[in-house]
């Protein structure tokens, strides 16, 4: 199960990765807060479930995330993967699926947390940059890292280019973590992220 908001392009790795059968598991809906996001239109090109829950047509984000755990519940998923989805969600939300709840963040987390992430290394005068895939926890992009990916700042770089680099980071190191999931060899413990068994340390 797969929660966007736009384009879907770490949606589109994922999926390729399941249909190529490197990762061993199959993508049974995605969910979208925005109707024209175009990754809707991938999953259905992939013959995947695809719904729009508009957060706009509810009066608070507590009904919205209520009727999105009652629409993921529906489809009983082993996991819950945050794709580009732009909202932050309830502690509920988040309790209903810990343990198997992700997420990817444009950072080297815990540096450079919420937006703008690029522009903010750049303008740090940052010699690394990079994406993280991490366990959703309560607070925003501070859960448990699982696995980094990392690029070199370049001399010239604008937040475009370095943005362009690091999305294909993440469209390698998403695929791994799904993978390391689908498989039962990754895990969250006691708040801990665990892969094989051992604390996965950053």
């Amino acid at each position: 199960m797969v929660l966007i908001s736009g384009n879907g392009s770490n949606l589109q790795a994922i999926i390729d990765h399941c249909t190529n059968g490197s990762i061993r598991a199959e993508v049974v809906a995605v969910i979208s807060n925005v109707g024209s996001a175009f990754g809707l239109t991938r999953a259905q090109q992939a013959g995947i479930n695809a719904h729009c829950l508009d957060h706009r047509d509810f009066a608070n984000r507590s009904a919205f995330d209520g009727e999105l755990v009652a629409l993921v519940d529906g489809f009983h998923p082993d996991l819950v993967i945050l794709a580009g989805f732009m909202r932050i969600l309830s502690p509920s939300f988040v309790d209903r699926f810990v343990g198997r709840l992700l997420n990817i963040h444009p950072s080297l987390l815990p540096c450079y947390p919420g937006l703008d992430t690029h522009q903010r290394v750049i303008a740090d005068g940052a010699k690394e940059h990079g994406a993280s895939v991490h366990f959703v926890t309560h607070d925003l992009d501070s859960g448990p890292v699982i696995i980094r990916g990392r690029v070199s700042v370049l001399k010239h770089d604008s937040p475009q280019t370095l943005a362009t680099r690091v999305q294909e980071v993440e469209h390698r190191i998403y695929p791994q973590a799904v993978e390391w999931f689908a498989q039962g060899r990754l895990a969250l413990e006691d708040g801990v992220a665990m892969l094989d068994g051992k604390p996965l340390i950053h």
